[in-house]
């Protein structure tokens, strides 16, 4: 007979197989199957208040990792854990259609193969391309942006490598040229493998590149397409999945950002949802990476991002900063009367035609380049500083040399008032040649000053003679032995 310990042993054993008969089959590949976790902002994170952007602390971001930089420099304004090693999913399209746009021909005419669709299930972006269906290659780009098409990306792959794997090589060997010392590509559309990672730090290196492209840039700020009809298909309108950061007319659209200039989503389960971003406020351009957030948090984490990057840099023209500490000068023979005492302060003016150029840099940054004017722009005048002098009239130039290398833009400094000359100055050395040569008559006006200057000259000469004469008679009369009447003496 069994003990009661041994009846509730057995009767557990049974329950367990019981248990195990009843549980269905899981093939190993859905057992291993990535499932996407949602990220929550820490309980502990202070609440984001929007109208102080520049507190913004890593913990009210969702982003497991993040990086804003400015765009002109590269300089990091902003960064959480931003050299984790993290898959970049579809963000990865940025470097495809980089590379279809420099080594790509635009008017080439491609047809979707076989091989394209490789590795592409049910449920991944696609264009909705059919085998054979025909395509030009700059559609392609723009289809394959808008839409995240992972056939797209493999099609671009093929016509300008002539396979996958070799794009692939070129797609290594660019991120490496970029800087990008973090990142290896597996495939061109970003789909999951573990060895295609990247790190937020590098791809905004990568976007930073990408958008100094300027056909990069306007299909980067596309989010509506009109593809046209091919040999299969009729046209159709393709639409991004980023819609509601960039249109303003989506009803309700509380994600809508007014300054996105760009660029690129992403999203599988083991990268969660991605999104490098592009935007531009009065001169300022930014980029931010946010890798591994929520559906909605990669839209209020760019933004916030942004708004902090806005909050921290100044923008300023050159002609903006020059009357942050403009330039005065002291001028010479002023009216005693001047309420300035020949103090003027120069203006300056853009010359017709030149281009806008925009200085960006922190507040303290700018704030030193106003007070060390000359180490920025090179000032050149253009006259002596000597009354009189008329408002607006041009002194000199100031020329400021981008740091983007690009061609220098000069100003005008005006003076930003008239300067009356004193009564009894001295004629300057311009005015002695404007009276010269100003005068119909070559010969001046005949006056007591002209003839005794023209006499002096004759007078000095015909005395000079008198003298000579005087000395050589005497020295004559000496040699002959003349004695001179004796003029004391009388004789009777």
């Amino acid at each position: 007979m069994f003990n009661a310990r041994e009846w509730l042993l057995r009767a557990v054993c049974l329950l367990m197989c019981l248990l195990v008969m009843s549980t269905p089959f899981i093939p190993c590949a859905l057992a291993e199957e990535a499932v996407y976790i949602a990220p929550k902002l820490p309980s502990d994170a202070e609440p984001y208040d929007p109208e102080h952007p520049e507190n913004l602390d890593e913990n009210q971001l969702y982003a497991k990792s993040a990086i804003l930089i400015e765009a002109s420099t590269g300089e990091v304004i902003f960064e959480k854990d931003a050299d984790a090693v993290m898959y970049p999913a579809s963000t990865t399209k940025i470097m495809t259609i980089l590379l279809g746009i420099m080594m790509g021909d635009m008017d080439q005419t491609l047809y979707l193969t076989e091989s394209a669709m490789t590795g592409i299930e049910d449920g991944d972006a696609v264009m909705d391309l059919e085998i054979g269906e025909s395509i030009q290659f700059e559609d392609l780009l723009y289809g394959t942006f808008v839409r995240s098409a992972n056939e797209g990306a493999n099609l671009i792959a093929e016509a300008v490598s002539g396979s996958i794997p070799a794009f692939v090589d070129v797609m290594n060997e660019a991120a490496a040229m970029y800087g990008c010392t973090n990142t290896h590509f597996m495939n061109p559309n970003g789909l999951h493998d573990d060895n295609h990672y990247s790190t937020v730090r590098d791809m905004a290196t990568l976007a930073r590149a990408a958008m100094e492209n300027e056909t990069f840039r306007n299909i980067a700020k596309t989010y509506t397409y009109s593809l046209p009809k091919s040999n299969l298909h009729r046209a159709r309108v393709l639409t991004h999945s980023s819609r509601r950061f960039f249109n303003p007319s989506l009803e309700e659209n509380e994600y809508y950002y007014p300054y996105a200039t760009g660029i690129k989503t992403g999203y599988h389960a083991r990268a969660g949802y991605c999104f490098v971003g592009s935007a531009e406020r009065d001169g300022i351009e930014l980029i931010s990476v946010v890798f591994y957030t929520s559906e909605n948090g990669r839209w209020t984490d760019t933004k916030k991002l942004m708004e902090y990057g806005f909050s921290q840099f100044v923008s300023m023209t050159p002609q903006e900063l020059y009357l942050e500490n403009p330039i005065t000068v002291e001028t010479s023979g002023f009216s005693l009367d001047d309420p300035g005492y020949g103090r003027l302060e120069l203006g300056v003016q853009a010359r017709t035609g030149s281009r806008s150029v925009y200085i960006v840099a922190t507040k303290s940054e700018m704030e030193s380049m106003a007070r060390n004017l000359r180490q920025t722009v090179l000032i050149e005048y253009s006259r002596d500083f000597i009354a009189p002098i008329s408002e607006g009239e041009v002194m000199g130039s100031m020329t400021y040399y981008p740091t983007d290398g690009g061609s220098a833009v000069t100003y005008d400094l005006v003076a930003t008032r008239s300067i009356a000359r004193r009564a009894n100055a001295p004629l300057t050395l311009e005015e002695i040649e404007a009276l010269v040569y100003g005068d119909p008559n070559p010969f001046p006006p005949l006056s007591v000053e002209f003839v005794l200057m023209l006499l002096l000259p004759v007078s000095g000469v015909v005395l000079g003679i008198k003298l000579l004469r005087r000395l050589f008679h005497k020295d004559v009369h000496d040699r002959t032995g003349h004695v001179p009447k004796v003029r004391n003496r009388f004789y009777r």
